[in-house]
């Protein structure tokens, strides 16, 4: 399916996966791994999703970032419809191949996320001087 996926194995004993030159992907027990989607540029991180082995596949041959989604339960090309596709800069798979970061450039408005911001993590939660906590939007989104 993917020309340049030829690095992709099987998993393999525990030394191949966290010392060895092939991607071992460890997929999750509805086939997904967790994908963290940051700009390329700034550091900021811009969203979470999720992979599946097609997903992964489909991101290194085309050089965008491919997820599936778990809510339309589909593979989803982000910024297909909305104009903001994410070009890959650099990906990296953690120790034990189980998370994916994705460095990326976001194209069109460089929105990511489904409301109009900027990035999906627009709250924060703040504790005040008396231990509380409360919800606060940034406004700067």
């Amino acid at each position: 399916m993917c020309e340049r996926c030829d690095f992709i194995a099987a998993r393999g004993s525990k030394a191949e996966v966290e010392e060895g030159d092939r991607l071992m992907p460890a997929f999750d027990a509805n086939g997904l791994m967790t994908c963290v989607t940051t700009d390329a540029d700034t550091g900021e991180v811009l969203m979470v999703a999720h992979m599946n082995a097609e997903a992964l596949a489909r991101t290194i041959e085309t050089g965008e970032a491919w997820y599936w989604s778990r809510s339309r339960a589909c593979l989803w090309h982000k910024g297909d419809t909305s104009g903001q596709i994410q070009t890959v800069v650099e990906m990296r798979i953690d120790c034990d191949q189980d998370a994916i970061v994705l460095k990326v450039r976001v194209g069109g408005d460089g929105g990511c996320c489904h409301t109009g911001r900027r990035s999906c993590f627009y709250r924060r939660v703040i504790t005040e001087p008396d231990g509380r906590g409360r919800l606060a939007l940034d406004t700067a989104q």
